[in-house]
């Protein structure tokens, strides 16, 4: 049975957070809240969580994991940033965006694409996911919350707790999400490509709304 917290959207109380912290360090799934959709969460490198992840969401090895990061200079430990990436990581982290980029030797091989070693990076601006991020101390392994035969993500909290109160460890309800995910972008060619348009404006990468 999966636990419940109700932690404020704006002032996340840094009791639950800890609370909810702990969980992802002992091997738990969370479900929180980010600026795009709901997603799921569990500690970097921790194989059986992620592996109830993939069963959660029936995804195959080919699936690009997001490794949630708190700011950009965790997200250059992760992942080959060049100087054009990084400007324009700048300017769009953070946000609703995750990049698909090379990831460098700290990723966990378990995460990577299972032929191009690439890796999707997010810097989520939510407060309670900014508050998990940077009472953790590391980035956080992350999929969207969308179930199996669904194209959106799950939105209501109630929900959630209903259907995945057996699935996972922690459901945080932070309000109710977005239901777009965030935007996919892949920053692996000279210029970048949308892969999938989502919550964030994909015009400045060349997409279209």
């Amino acid at each position: 049975m999966s636990q419940f917290f109700q932690i404020h959207p704006e002032n996340p109380q840094p009791r639950l957070i800890k609370q909810a912290v702990d969980i992802i360090r002992n091997g738990g799934v969370v479900v929180y809240p980010t600026d795009s959709s709901y997603a799921l969460g569990c500690q970097l490198g921790d194989k059986s969580a992620l592996e109830k992840i993939r069963r959660l969401r029936q995804l195959d090895d080919k699936h690009n994991f997001t490794l949630a990061c708190s700011d950009l200079s965790q997200l250059s430990t992760f992942a080959k940033v060049d100087t054009a990436a990084f400007r324009l990581l700048k300017t769009y982290t953070p946000g609703p965006y995750t990049f698909i980029l090379n990831a460098t030797r700290e990723v966990p091989r378990i995460m990577l694409h299972a032929k191009r070693r690439t890796i999707g990076m997010r810097v989520p601006q939510h407060p309670i996911a900014m508050a998990l991020l940077a009472e953790l101390g590391e980035p956080m392994m992350s999929v969207s919350l969308i179930l199996p035969g669904e194209s959106l993500p799950m939105s209501d909290p109630y929900e959630m707790r209903q259907m995945l109160e057996h699935q996972v460890d922690l459901v945080i309800d932070g309000g109710y999400g977005n239901l777009e995910a965030s935007t996919v972008v892949s920053l692996l060619e000279d210029e970048p490509e949308v892969l999938r348009v989502g919550c964030g404006d994909p015009t400045p990468f060349g997409g279209e709304r």
